[in-house]
């Protein structure tokens, strides 16, 4: 827990306009479904710093909010060192995000580090695929899986903490 005494969630993927804005606004709304927003915070965070300070790509604003999600209030970050502290969730959406955070992550905090998919076991798929350079369908299935592993995910919170 972080120091307001809430679970700390941190989507993270490359760029924090794609795939980890899609995760924070889809749990977002699940948290806010449950009435826990006093008891869990959510953030999202990009590995490398290409999008810093920018809105979500627009292909993944438009499939959210074909699914009554609205992420226009989030705006790309890079992961900092105290992300580590502050977080007990930090979920990479691939190997390659998660390889980059653990070389980041300070020695004791490991068990803190995950593939997002972890909490969909039953998908078939391990690592979210980067729509980025895909088509509109691509951001569909990237939302299938988001949501899928949301739900896992909340269902871990409820058992462990809540």
């Amino acid at each position: 827990m972080n120091s307001q005494g809430k679970i700390g969630v941190l989507f993270v993927c490359m760029g924090n306009i794609c795939r980890s804005p899609t995760a924070h606004g889809v749990f977002r709304q699940l948290v806010q479904d449950a009435g826990l927003e006093q008891r869990i915070e959510i953030d999202s965070a990009g590995t490398h710093a290409y999008h810093v300070g920018s809105l979500p790509d627009h292909r993944a604003q438009a499939t959210a909010v074909s699914r009554n999600i609205d992420l226009a209030d989030l705006r790309g970050r890079q992961v900092e060192m105290e992300d580590f502290h502050r977080f007990d969730y930090i979920l990479a959406m691939d190997n390659d995000n998660l390889g980059v955070l653990s070389d980041l992550c300070p020695v004791g905090l490991e068990e803190k580090l995950r593939l997002f998919m972890d909490f969909a076991p039953d998908y078939g798929m391990r690592e979210v695929p980067d729509p980025y350079y895909g088509g509109d369908r691509g951001f569909d299935q990237v939302f299938d899986m988001i949501e899928e592993a949301s739900r896992g995910l909340m269902e871990e919170i409820r058992q462990r903490h809540l």
